[in-house]
């Protein structure tokens, strides 16, 4: 008796592990009633701007009843650079297309910019930049575009950090394991201002990189530099997200939040309160952790420009 409910209780779990790696992995999705763009992005916790990139779509399409979707992989450095709005500086990208040899890509059926992207060892942000493509941009059967002509991740732009290709995840809205590699933790300068005060700095590395910020309970979390409200909502493995770009194009990005009191769209100037400190789910203590993209390259937090 003990025993069959022992194996029932496996098999239960073993379904449950399975339905939440379906959801959480690259995957198909059919389009049914009442489904929107925004609606299975909610669901698969990415970004509406993802799912138009990985499907070549714009704006304007539509989504019908039966139709498949790719659910790319989550990333929070694509989803930087997707929000980013390409009227700001790009020079970053410029620096790193020009040091870089490249050759004609022809477009073909079944193409989209992930795919181009990662089959030729480039980040998104990469090839967007050197294509001059943004968001909303859709290519086409036969296009000639740019890519590197070597494999690889091309070299980071100087002072740029580079990062290991471990998974992160693990901040406020998940109970996905703890995937993130920590460095050391280093004493904050007094003179560097972070989102919270007075925090212990953790040098967090992995797929991206960025710094674990200790905080009170429900404390003020403040905008550092000034800038436009790209993205608000709940990413994957990170919890509530949310990124703001500055004038100069930097994205500057505050995730784990306990709760957000601003909107996408918003102007927020610096020291304006955006929400508040989460509860990192793995170690129970309160914090955030703050990341900095540029041109969907990640950059050292405590060297990106404040007000």
């Amino acid at each position: 008796m003990k025993l069959s409910f022992l194996k029932k209780t496996l098999l239960i779990c073993a379904i449950l592990l399975a339905a939440s790696i379906s959801l959480f992995a690259d995957t198909t999705y059919k389009v049914e009633k009442g489904d929107t763009l925004y609606s299975i992005s909610r669901k698969y916790q990415i970004t509406v701007a993802e799912l138009r990139a990985a499907n070549n779509l714009s704006e304007n399409d539509v989504i019908k009843v039966g139709q498949k979707l790719k659910i790319p992989t989550a990333d929070i450095s694509n989803a930087a650079a997707l929000a980013t709005d390409n009227k700001a500086t790009t020079s970053g990208s410029a620096t790193l297309s020009a040091t870089k040899a490249t050759k004609e890509y022809t477009v073909v059926k079944g193409d989209t910019m992930y795919s181009i992207s990662k089959k030729n060892g480039m980040t998104l942000a990469e090839f967007m930049a050197l294509n001059g493509l943004d968001s909303n941009s859709v290519i086409k059967v036969g296009q000639k575009l740019k890519i590197y002509s070597a494999t690889g991740v091309p070299e980071p732009v100087e002072g740029q950090k580079t990062t290991s290709p471990s998974t992160s995840s693990g901040t406020t809205g998940t109970t996905a394991p703890d995937t993130r590699t920590y460095g050391t933790t280093v004493t904050a300068d007094k003179n560097t201002v972070w989102p919270v005060k007075n925090p212990t700095v953790t040098q967090v590395k992995g797929k991206v990189g960025g710094v674990q910020l200790s905080a009170q309970v429900n404390e003020p979390v403040v905008c550092i530099r000034e800038g436009t409200v790209m993205y608000v909502g709940v990413y994957r493995g990170f919890g509530q997200v949310l990124f703001v770009q500055s004038k100069t194009g930097v994205i500057y990005t505050y995730t784990g939040l306990g709760s957000v009191s601003v909107k996408k769209g918003d102007y927020v100037v610096y020291n304006q309160q955006l929400g508040t400190a989460g509860t990192d789910p793995i170690s129970g203590k309160p914090g955030i952790t703050f990341m900095v993209f540029q041109n969907g390259q990640p950059i050292d937090p405590a060297k990106a420009p404040r007000n």
